[in-house]
């Protein structure tokens, strides 16, 4: 390359035109406003946009690839360009160490320093309060990490990949200040690499001309220490090919990038491609051979975390209007997975898992979970996996794991040595990176007895308890556990009972707020119509038409989002309500000899769960009814596909089976009088519709077995 066509300073005067110069779309000077920021100490981040580099009038495209191609020079010399147009602050802030330092340092350079000692003087690194970034254009696909090859070196380049592991953030030297101890000389030493040799002897002349090896004190205070903390980042599953195993990249954060990622992230980030030396023992067993990093320049994350949403004012118009929909909740359910046939009350309870419900922390500081636990059990080809995969494609932070692939430790938390320190540290396990977000553990029943216990605590307490190699801690696992499980023999014996074939031990499935047992049945009409949705979505790669638009899963989270900021409470007036409904599902139980589930408090928390759950979704602060009818009516879905066959056995027709709950109800509240909305109610929470409650109705008033309201359809038994 010719090295005649650079000229840094003519570089610089181009670079300050820029940065005074560039207006945005709303004609304000955008760099400016940044730097007026920076001077009243707002923000130490200066991120210069490639963007506005291209969209700039009067810089032609040379300047940019110089920009591109040797980007760490280009920082600099914008560091410098920015130091010459640093605004006088406005606002007043209180000084730190700092501000204070820097005062003096200039007081005592204007009175002793005469300019003949280079070394004395003060590198522009110091005085920076702010750190520039310059952020890779956003347009086209980003780079895989198999795709960086040697020819990006000291590039920006823009890759993508899922963070593996990060270190703490630690100290990094910008610039060392020593002092002499005989001639009281100020030294400051630029440090540009991973590692630096300290100075043992005052440079300064007058130390020279006494041939006086001066003392230097390296004066951590009066030194310039960055925030510096080191990842891996690996390449995506749908990136590697057929037969490869996966890439790593080690990434460099600094400053204010420190602390954006956290492992199982999945990140975009911009950076500048660079080699490094081995240094030490490693150094010795390399030889020649050099390690390459990148310096992160910006990190973009895919999926925002819930907290971290901030609506746009599309998407606030677009959700207020959602949130006026009547329909809004079997619309959100139907979106999720709309390639999966039918299923439309687990979809139902899978939305309700990701809306969850308020943790409560009481005075004392006891704990209240507000995550849901779901299982769906069921024969072997109804979609569990798929739609456990859909789940962990919505959420921002989710993590899938598999039964048998999955160890105790491997679930909670595992004691490793750190290669670089040689320490012993804990490495979180599935369960502690789904923090604050979704665990889906597939093949739930093929697990181990010892390793299915370590999920019993993180279920309840929402923690994990180490005991390990001199390590005694409790880590955070807030998660939301998602499980997927096959019967005991396979596929659902009805001849046995329903404990025999759940098969999982009764501490486990309390902990589950829904157990969903899904049965493959034979039926002409919905095997033809689900055979027909299959063959649709082969054919066309979407699912038949819905009758609406489904939502995007960028809409559903956005959704979700706002709905998990509100905090729904249960009114007194609703309190007696639920504790009937309790009871009488304990009642149901205990007169039942073979009880389809098992029902402990446990149940009427999750029963006022899902009910906080339906009210987030409605945008409301309270619970009302209907909540608490539909969490009791999902309850009671979960066991469907059972109630059903368990009907079918019993020969009564559905008229039959209707009259009786009606009847069983009655006779509870000891009544003659029983409102049509109420028998509506006692009736959605089985498997029958509002037709046959209406056509039972007039079958059994033709009857003379009750009266009918003709306007609201009130029913009073006629006493015989």
């Amino acid at each position: 390359m010719n090295s005649k066509g650079f000229d840094f300073n003519a570089d610089k005067v181009l670079a300050t035109e820029f940065l005074s110069g560039f207006a945005d779309s709303n004609g304000e000077a955008k760099y400016m406003n940044i730097l007026q920021d920076v001077a009243n100490h707002r923000t130490r981040a200066v991120e210069i946009d490639l963007e506005d580099l291209i969209n700039y009038k009067d810089l032609d495209d040379e300047f940019l690839r110089r920009v591109t191609e040797n980007t760490r020079r280009y920082i600099g010399i914008f560091a410098d360009a920015i130091d010459e147009l640093m605004p006088e602050s406005t606002e007043h802030f209180t000084d730190d160490d700092h501000d204070i330092l820097m005062t003096q340092r200039s007081d005592e350079g204007a009175e002793g320093a005469d300019g003949s000692d280079p070394l004395q003087k003060m590198p522009p690194a110091i005085k920076r309060y702010f750190e520039v970034y310059i952020k890779a254009s956003s347009k086209g696909r980003p780079f895989t990490i198999r795709e960086v090859k040697s020819s990006y070196i000291g590039q920006l380049v823009r890759i993508s990949g899922i963070v593996t592991r990060c270190s703490d953030v630690k100290p990094l030297m910008q610039v060392a200040v020593y002092t002499c101890e005989d001639c009281g000389f100020e030294i400051y030493q630029e440090v540009t690499a991973r590692v630096f040799m300290p100075l043992f002897e005052c440079p300064s002349r007058r130390c020279k001309t006494n041939r006086n090896k001066g003392n230097v004190i390296l004066q951590l205070r009066a030194s310039k220490f960055l925030r510096f903390q080191e990842a891996k980042i690996q390449e995506l599953a749908e990136h590697v090919p057929k037969g490869h195993i996966p890439r790593t990249m080690t990434v460099h954060f600094r400053g204010e990038l420190t602390r954006k990622v956290a492992p199982g992230d999945v990140v975009e980030l911009s950076g500048i491609f660079l080699p490094i030396p081995y240094t030490g023992f490693r150094a010795m067993r390399a030889g020649l051979v050099a390690d390459t990093y990148l310096e992160a320049m910006s990190v973009t994350h895919f999926k925002k975390k819930y907290e971290e949403y901030e609506l746009i004012g599309d998407e606030e118009e677009q959700i207020a209007r959602l949130a006026e929909d009547g329909e809004i909740y079997n619309k959100l359910a139907r979106s999720l997975a709309p390639e999966i046939f039918g299923h439309e009350d687990i979809k139902k309870a899978l939305l309700l898992l990701l809306v969850g419900a308020p943790h409560r922390k009481l005075k004392d500081g006891m704990k209240i979970r507000g995550d849901l636990h779901i299982c769906l059990m069921g024969d072997p080809g109804v979609a569990k996996s798929q739609l456990l995969k859909h789940i962990i494609t919505v959420a921002p932070r989710g993590v899938y794991t598999t039964g048998k692939g999955s160890s105790g430790v491997g679930l909670t938390a595992a004691v490793m040595k750190d290669p670089v320190t040689n320490e012993m540290v804990l490495e979180g396990g599935a369960l502690v990176l789904a923090d604050m977000g979704i665990c889906a553990i597939d093949e739930f029943d093929k697990m181990d007895e010892s390793d299915r216990t370590a999920i019993h605590e993180v279920m309840e307490q929402q923690t994990v308890s180490i005991a390990k190699a001199g390590i005694t801690t409790s880590l955070n696992a807030r998660t939301a556990v998602l499980a997927a499980a096959n019967p005991a023999w396979g596929r659902y014996d009805l001849r046995r009972t329903p404990a025999e074939n759940i098969n999982l031990p009764p501490a486990l499935l309390s902990r589950f707020d829904l157990l969903w047992l899904i049965l493959d049945r034979a039926d002409m009409d919905s095997d033809l119509e689900m055979a027909r949705h299959i063959v649709h979505v082969h054919q066309y790669r979407e699912s038949p038409a819905l009758g609406f638009s489904p939502l995007e899963p960028s809409v559903l989270r956005a959704y979700i989002s706002s709905a998990r900021r509100l905090s729904p409470t249960v009114p007194r007036e609703l309190e007696e309500y639920i504790a009937t409904a309790y009871s009488s599902i304990r009642q149901e139980e205990a007169k039942s000899t073979t009880p389809h589930s098992y029902t402990t408090i446990r149940t009427l928390l999750s029963i006022l769960r899902i009910s906080a759950a339906l009210a987030r979704l409605r945008f409301s602060e309270t619970v009302a009814q209907s909540d608490v009818d539909e969490a009791l009516r999902l309850m009671q879905m979960s066991k469907f596909s059972l109630y059903s066959e368990e009907r079918k056995k019993s020969g009564l027709d559905p008229i039959s089976d209707i009259y009786s709950i009606l009847r069983d109800g009655a006779a509870r509240s000891n009544r003659m009088d029983v409102s049509y909305a109420e028998a509506l109610n006692w009736i959605s929470r089985t498997v029958y519709s509002e037709a046959q409650l209406k056509e039972c109705l007039e079958e059994y008033a033709a009857l003379n077995v009750w009266q009918i309201h003709p306007h609201t359809f009130d029913i009073r038994f006629i006493d015989t």
